[in-house]
């Protein structure tokens, strides 16, 4: 009985995952909406606006143009565990300034998996013994890759900055040897300055993505599902991420020593009606809010506020709940070590550790000596 019920369980976590990953239209590359960076989930994800380091080819790829000239090369890279550890979201990025000093380059590689999955499809032989050195292990695993590029341009008014950027993204998302998908899109992303204001758009996806799955199972595959009384998933199918639509807005300021920096993000999604705070078909906007203090540009604390949902409780009640965070950083030469503690969203308190890094590889200054 223990073991049919582990079997049972097993088909029924892999056909859940095919379900999701295949036909989960409304949420589909959904892992791309965690965020990378701990500076960025310690302040709610409220970033469009202000993002001038190497994970604006994430957020928005026209931040690459605020770096500063004397940046250089510079590496980013994050790691955290989601679920108690079940999912594993990794980060890791690089950006490199041309020959002009207005333009950048920027490459993103993100990677979210489940690992050591059990496959439990042969754990019976032919003759109905259990053997369980049948039993194997499969990742589940989404994959992005972005290339971006980012221009500053100019404006005929002094102490105003315009930049623009894009990315192109490759999508590949894999479960074990049963199913793949390849899938493509391009991103857009405007950062304006004026003063101590910044403002940020990005448009997600905006001709939409389209993932082509194809599902792989050998014939002995085949039986086992069908032997077990499971449905065979279609061999081939389309999925699409619809546009997505960031806008932000932020306010810098300095206090002696102190430095300010709130900033109020809204994201608009177009695949229909979703639990949020305002919620519409085919639209629903989720706004956020982030804030970052820092002592000296050495020492950051930072926190923040998001995916605000409705939940209706068993007597009928109904609640909002949040996504807080909080996050702190430190400026160690070319160094920043973030690290910020978070909850997925949910009412179960799930809290999460993200740890990134950031690395400026400056450039020598050229001698003057004759």
């Amino acid at each position: 009985m223990k073991i049919n019920l582990t079997l049972k369980n097993s088909l029924l976590l892999f056909n859940l995952l095919l379900f999701t990953t295949l036909f989960g239209q409304k949420y589909s590359n959904e892992f791309l909406s965690i965020g990378v960076g701990a500076k960025a989930q310690g302040m709610g994800n409220s970033v469009v606006a202000s993002v001038d380091d190497v994970t604006a080819g994430y957020w928005n790829p026209a931040g690459l143009a605020a770096i500063g000239e004397d940046k250089g090369l510079q590496l980013g890279g994050m790691h955290s565990e989601w679920f108690a550890g079940v999912g594993k979201f990794d980060y890791l990025g690089i950006t490199l300034p041309f020959s002009t000093k207005n333009r950048r380059l920027g490459l993103s590689v993100i990677r979210f998996g489940i690992d050591d999955i059990p496959n439990t499809l042969s754990l019976f032989e032919d003759d109905g013994t259990v053997n369980y050195d049948n039993i194997t292990s499969f990742s589940s695993a989404d994959y992005a890759f972005l290339i971006s590029f980012a221009q500053r341009l100019k404006t005929k008014k002094e102490g105003r900055e315009l930049n623009m950027g894009g990315n192109v993204k490759v999508v590949r998302r894999v479960i074990g040897s049963f199913a793949g998908s390849w899938g493509f899109g391009l991103d857009l992303g405007l950062q304006y300055r004026i003063g101590k204001f910044r403002f940020g758009a990005m448009g997600r996806d905006i001709t939409s993505t389209f993932n082509a799955w194809h599902v792989t199972f050998t014939e002995e595959e085949k039986t086992q599902l069908l032997a077990a009384g499971q449905e065979l998933p279609d061999i081939n199918s389309l999925e699409v991420t619809k546009p997505q639509i960031l806008l932000g807005v932020a306010y810098l300021f300095q206090l002696k020593k102190f430095g300010f920096a709130p900033e109020f993000n809204f994201l608009a999604t177009t695949d229909g009606k979703r639990n949020t705070l305002i919620s519409g078909d085919p639209i629903s906007i989720d706004p956020t809010f982030g804030l970052e203090v820092d002592y000296n540009k050495f020492l950051f604390l930072r926190g923040g506020i998001g995916q605000l949902q409705q939940e209706k409780d068993f007597d009928g009640s109904k609640s909002y709940i949040s996504r807080p965070s909080i996050g702190i950083g430190l400026q160690l030469f070319s160094l920043r070590i973030d690290y910020a503690f978070t909850d997925v969203g949910d009412s179960q308190n799930r809290y999460s550790h993200v740890i990134s890094l950031q690395l400026d590889l400056k450039p020598k200054k050229k001698s003057t000596a004759p």
